[in-house]
């Protein structure tokens, strides 16, 4: 699997772009802009954009579907507790200081442990409320793409509307600290870690 990292928009954004080199299928998590870098990647792989799968549904995450939807035939999933997200992004962004988004349309909604398949791999869908009430991982084999949930000696805020500390720390630590230790983990802002390293180094865990 091809595994690229693009980091995007005002707040930085970690997006990833997995591919499968057989099938040429890919799957992008999150999607904060139109990047020609990405297209340029799937171009130079002659990759099709199969899905675009979303962490949760803060709008510096989700601000660049309409514009990816335009361009390839793709479906977008995000979990359902962030439906209400997804529809007042305009006013989400608006309370950043940022220029008012429209709605971005999602072709379904995730549950804990759905299987998403692409190529000859799967994506496992982990339900880690706390950040957003939808705020989900994705599990590639050993590699967990983790959003807003888990960072490099960090995790995401919970002081936002649908923000739970206690409840974002238990799911970190039942969840995400019974994978192995030898898993990747890469968040949607700032550095890669593992789960190993998290266990020990995590001050806020």
């Amino acid at each position: 699997m091809i595994l690229k990292q693009f980091t995007l928009g005002p707040l930085e954004n970690n997006n990833f772009l997995l591919i499968d080199e057989a099938s040429k299928e890919a799957v992008l998590i999150d999607c904060t802009q139109d990047s020609p870098e990405i297209e340029d990647v799937l171009k130079e792989y002659g990759a099709q954009l199969k899905y675009i799968l979303l962490t949760h549904g803060h709008f510096d995450h989700i601000m660049g579907v309409n514009d990816f939807r335009s361009k390839h035939d793709c479906k977008v999933y995000v979990h359902e507790d962030d439906k209400i997200l997804m529809d007042t992004i305009k006013e989400f962004s608006r309370d950043f200081g940022l220029p008012h988004s429209e709605i971005q349309k999602v072709d379904g909604y995730l549950k804990e442990n759905d299987v998403i398949k692409f190529g000859g791999h799967e994506i496992k869908v982990i339900h880690t409320p706390g950040h957003t009430k939808g705020g989900v991982c994705y599990l590639v084999e050993d590699e967990l793409f983790s959003g807003d949930t888990l960072f490099y000696e960090s995790i995401g805020r919970t002081d936002l509307p649908g923000g739970s500390f206690d409840q974002l720390k238990s799911n970190i630590k039942e969840k995400l600290f019974t994978l192995d230790d030898n898993i990747k983990v890469y968040p949607g802002h700032g550095w890669t870690s593992t789960i190993g390293h998290e266990k020990i180094n995590n001050k806020f865990l």
